[in-house]
């Protein structure tokens, strides 16, 4: 077991999506960071993790994160989240439904000593937020008909 690294997704979990102490990445990620998601490798290191984390906490201000570990091997953690927030806010062009969210993304994180340097992160957030808004358009009220008194 990597204990050491699976303390390090746990504090930096608990430390930048439920505290929001931004001051804090630099003592999870390392300075060169860089996250693989779908048809995107992006570089950043802490200025990246920041950004994410305030359009995170921006549309979702209530976050709670669970964590659960998967697979492990000397510098690598396999591990899901579950995510459970309540969607206030803007996020990539979904507007703000109000309505209360749970969602599961896949990391896998790579440490370089004892900083997480690379992740590979997928994510059914935007499935939830097409499927909230679905649900919302079903709830528009209806126009009213023109009456035919004149």
């Amino acid at each position: 077991m990597n204990q050491p690294a699976r303390n390090q997704i746990l504090g930096a979990t608990s430390a930048l999506f439920r505290d929001g102490q931004f001051e804090a990445i630099g003592k999870y990620f390392a300075p060169d960071y860089q996250v693989h998601m779908t048809d995107q490798d992006v570089r950043g290191g802490p200025a990246l993790v920041r950004s994410v984390l305030e359009l995170y906490r921006g549309a979702f201000p209530d976050l709670r994160v669970e964590v659960q570990f998967l697979l492990e091997s000397a510098d690598t953690v396999a591990w899901q989240r579950t995510m459970h927030a309540t969607h206030t806010g803007a996020f990539k062009g979904f507007p703000s439904t109000g309505q209360p969210m749970v969602w599961r993304e896949m990391v896998v994180s790579r440490f370089s000593g004892s900083l997480i340097a690379e992740e590979w992160v997928v994510t059914e957030l935007a499935e939830r937020l097409l499927l909230a808004r679905k649900s919302l358009v079903g709830k528009a009220p209806k126009p009213k008909s023109p009456r035919g008194d004149a």
